[in-house]
């Protein structure tokens, strides 16, 4: 099983110190699509994935999910945050088993995802101190002084209520001087970039496991359309996510690593564990 490069107790205490007076972005990859976010002493958590409950619930089908890199930490050994994203519905995003631990170890936590599911949420996670609220593409909110934008996710198809409100979301964030793609799971389609071509991406995370239908699954961008979105979006960095935590749903990231190369696309591969940081960027005298 392939190790954290930091976990549990060294991964809080590589986390706990940042000081709140560093004006850097800090992210930390937890697995998956899972992302710590911490500038200027406020967290962010994108899409935590910190449980068994997916290798435990197909265990005994014809579609396991044997996990490749051991968990970094337990959802409850978190430090100190309030906000947390789920970019749909599905429990590698968006898992029970990682969200009740954490917001009763934390008192409570705000919740952020697609207008959609709220009712279904609310189910899965009731009796939870989780406080729910919904966004749609295009839409803005600012909690905790993060601003964050609702952008349309293709997985596999741009699905939509009644009320023409997405399922599927990826997340434009900004805060401190700082902006953040985290796109969910999601294909290409043709509203990307226009939604982020002018947001002057610092660092746009992006899925590179692909789209394979015999793996029975909704898909994702692969390694080259990853690396060429980021480029087409003017990133000044990009990180691949959702590879290495299930073997029936992974790829290499060489193919990632070779298109940025050839595309001139800054980028960084990271180890789960691993920390980013992002420092601000000066110009002039």
């Amino acid at each position: 099983m392939i190790q954290p490069l930091q976990k549990d107790d060294v991964l809080v205490a590589d986390i706990c110190s940042v000081s709140s007076a560093d004006t850097s972005l800090h992210l930390w990859w937890l697995g998956q699509s899972g992302f710590l976010c911490q500038q200027a002493g406020a967290r962010l958590l994108l899409d935590p994935y910190l449980s068994d409950s997916l290798t435990e619930k197909y265990a005994a089908t014809d579609k396991p999910h044997v996990r490749m890199t051991e968990r970094c930490i337990a959802p409850e050994a978190l430090p100190p945050l309030k906000l947390v994203t789920a970019s749909h519905i599905h429990t590698d995003h968006l898992d029970a088993a990682t969200l009740i631990p954490l917001a009763s170890q934390q008192g409570g936590i705000t919740l952020l995802l697609p207008h959609p599911i709220l009712e279904e949420v609310r189910a899965k996670l009731a009796g939870a101190p989780i406080e729910l609220i919904g966004l749609d593409a295009g839409e803005t909110l600012e909690l905790d002084g993060w601003c964050i934008t609702g952008v349309a996710a293709a997985h596999n198809d741009l699905k939509r209520d009644e009320l023409g409100r997405h399922h599927y979301l990826g997340f434009l964030i900004q805060r401190g001087g700082f902006c953040l793609y985290h796109s969910g799971d999601t294909l290409w389609h043709s509203g990307l970039v226009p939604a982020l071509a002018h947001a002057g991406c610092d660092v746009m995370l992006l899925p590179i496991n692909g789209n394979k239908p015999e793996r029975r699954v909704s898909g994702n961008l692969n390694g080259m359309e990853a690396a060429a979105l980021a480029r087409a979006c003017g990133a000044r960095l990009v990180v691949p996510c959702h590879y290495e935590m299930f073997t029936f749903n992974t790829e290499s990231p060489d193919e990632f690593v070779a298109a940025c190369q050839r595309l001139a696309q800054p980028f960084q591969v990271m180890r789960c564990g691993e920390r980013l940081c992002l420092p601000q960027v000066t110009t002039g005298p």
